[in-house]
């Protein structure tokens, strides 16, 4: 599987995000649709952008009871997205069955992956507001492993966690890693980064790549320095 740099489109509205993609005249970069764009917008900003010729990573994190996790799974598929994901915290049960919702008639489907821990959440935060004792490492490829276990394609961790989710669960296993800055650049709310190049070091598939691209002066040379640092 090759590498890619998938661009967050954070934005609130279909024309906002349209005027950012704009700016890549030539290019159609693999993106990101999260929940603010998608409740804004709705499932017709998915195919638009696809009939614009991007693939889509649909990011809503879907996360409730096995039954209403898979018919929530069989609307996605239909929208045609590249990837889609749900919360690994939701079980295996959930995970199997969303699975079987995403799959089409045909066999097809989009890849599916799981979120293991928010990049945004410390060690801390997880002991004191989850009630989660074990070690965030630990927490993680517990994660990874049921999300294998359940079928998934893969899952959405740290790019600090790469490369042990690759050796518990093989190289095939799909990471897909947000938390992704450059090394002059700001943090953000973020709290597990890593630059593109290290990302790349230690085996990220997939970089979500937000602000440091759509808030950047241009844009499009931001987006190109994610690909030569992580792809290239």
């Amino acid at each position: 599987m090759g590498k890619d740099v998938i661009i967050a489109c954070d934005f609130a509205s279909r024309e906002a995000t349209l005027n950012f993609l704009d700016k890549f005249t030539g290019k159609k970069p693999f993106i990101k649709i999260g929940m603010e764009l998608y409740y804004a917008e709705g499932p017709q900003i998915v195919r638009d952008l696809k009939e614009r010729g991007h693939k889509i990573f649909l990011d809503l994190k879907l996360h409730d009871i096995p039954n209403t996790v898979k018919k929530s799974m069989a609307v996605l598929s239909n929208l045609d997205v590249d990837m889609t994901n749900l919360h690994a915290s939701g079980t295996k049960a959930m995970m199997e069955a969303a699975l079987e919702g995403l799959t089409r008639p045909d066999g097809t489907r989009p890849i599916l992956i799981a979120v293991t821990q928010l990049t945004s959440t410390s060690p801390e935060a997880m002991k004191n507001d989850l009630l989660i004792d074990a070690p965030m490492a630990d927490v993680v490829m517990h994660y990874a492993h049921n999300a294998k276990e359940a079928g998934l394609d893969g899952v959405v961790c740290s790019p600090l966690e790469a490369e042990a989710v690759h050796g518990r669960c093989g190289k095939d296993f799909v990471t897909v890693t947000p938390g992704v800055r450059f090394a002059d650049g700001d943090k953000g709310d973020q709290v597990r980064v890593m630059t593109p190049e290290q990302a790349k070091k230690i085996g990220s598939d997939y970089i979500v790549v937000g602000r440091p691209i759509t808030a950047a002066e241009d844009p499009v040379a931001a987006y190109e320095r994610c690909v030569r640092e992580f792809v290239d």
